[in-house]
């Protein structure tokens, strides 16, 4: 598998999402040009409050999925988090898990295994084109 997609940290790997975080890119200003960011879903695009708008989550939801290590958000030159598509995709779903009874942990567990498996498969798919 992809090593910038298995990052592992507190004894569990953590979803792509956060492969441009420890790779470089350390604030919301520093993606390619406006057309480029518009395509790419791991631009840091929303405000805390525009994505917790966005999902119908409170703030407080959203810097919970940080604390587990699901998300961590980049942050501005003035130290605002700021959240990607692919990482509001990530907390929909652990609010969908959330809603539906499983603890955040295991929910946070669950998307990190989602996000793997998608990968691998992906790679087949890729790898199958290739014979």
């Amino acid at each position: 598998m992809d090593q910038t997609h298995q990052v592992p940290h507190s004894g569990r790997d953590r979803p792509r999402n956060t492969r441009d975080t420890t790779a470089g890119k350390t604030t919301a200003a520093s993606a390619g040009s406006p057309g480029q960011r518009l395509d790419d879903e791991d631009y840091p695009a929303y405000s805390m409050g525009r994505a917790a708008e966005i999902l119908g989550v409170s703030p407080a939801f959203l810097r919970s999925l940080g604390a587990a290590k699901l998300i961590e958000p980049l942050r501005s030159e003035g130290g605002h988090r700021r959240f990607s598509r692919y990482q509001l995709r990530l907390a929909a779903r652990a609010r969908e898990l959330v809603d539906a009874g499983t603890a955040l942990e295991a929910a946070c567990r669950i998307i990190v295994l989602e996000d793997q498996l998608a990968e691998a498969l992906r790679i087949n798919e890729e790898l199958r084109r290739r014979d």
